[in-house]
């Protein structure tokens, strides 16, 4: 299987919405009820390109995955953290997709500053939940993520209520005179 690593574009929209809509209708790791719009997740797709990276895995030329980086907080203060989003195709699942896509965009995001990275993922509150396992959870640790936080039941969905777990991975120093963030439109990138 030969995978690339490519950025995302509005082209890719309706492909990854249709991948995302599988998270949204049979799982909890996504808490929203309704998959978006094609419209709404185009847009999504093109407002986060001006800031941030969100990134395609292409198996042997389908679409396998994705991965995306989003804003932290609002406040300035905030600008060098940042959130971390992924999603393959459960037909993908364990062949290390999640890995290249989490690498590449961790490349990027030192190119344009980011320290701290964020993963918000649900949690189950058993282990036999049918919506819901910790696999997200087992990833980013093995990808370095610490647990830093835990929100209790603070999510509802499926007629059960989740908790949000919080997990760190700190990727560069912390300087006095910090770099400022680079707007990802701003990067010159070439996706190999």
């Amino acid at each position: 299987m030969t995978v690339t690593i490519r950025n995302a574009t509005q082209e890719d929209a309706e492909s990854l919405r249709s991948l995302y809509a599988w998270y949204v209708t049979n799982t909890a790791i996504t808490f929203e009820y309704e998959v978006p719009t094609l419209d709404e997740f185009t847009r999504r797709i093109s407002t986060t390109l001006k800031n941030y990276p969100y990134l395609v895995a292409e198996a042997d030329g389908k679409i396998a995955g994705y991965a995306y980086a989003g804003r932290f907080r609002s406040r300035a203060a905030f600008d060098w953290a940042v959130e971390t989003s992924i999603y393959i195709d459960r037909n993908y699942h364990r062949l290390g997709i999640g890995k290249l896509l989490y690498a590449k965009l961790e490349q990027i995001l030192a190119r344009q500053h980011v320290t701290n990275l964020y993963a918000c993922i649900a949690e189950p509150k058993t282990e036999d939940d049918e919506y819901l396992s910790r696999n997200s959870e087992h990833f980013h640790t093995a990808l370095g993520y610490s647990t830093v936080g835990r929100l209790t039941a603070c999510g509802y969905k499926f007629n059960r209520w989740y908790n949000l777990l919080y997990m760190e991975k700190i990727t560069g120093a912390h300087e006095t005179s910090q770099a400022p963030f680079v707007p990802f439109s701003n990067l010159e990138y070439v996706s190999r």
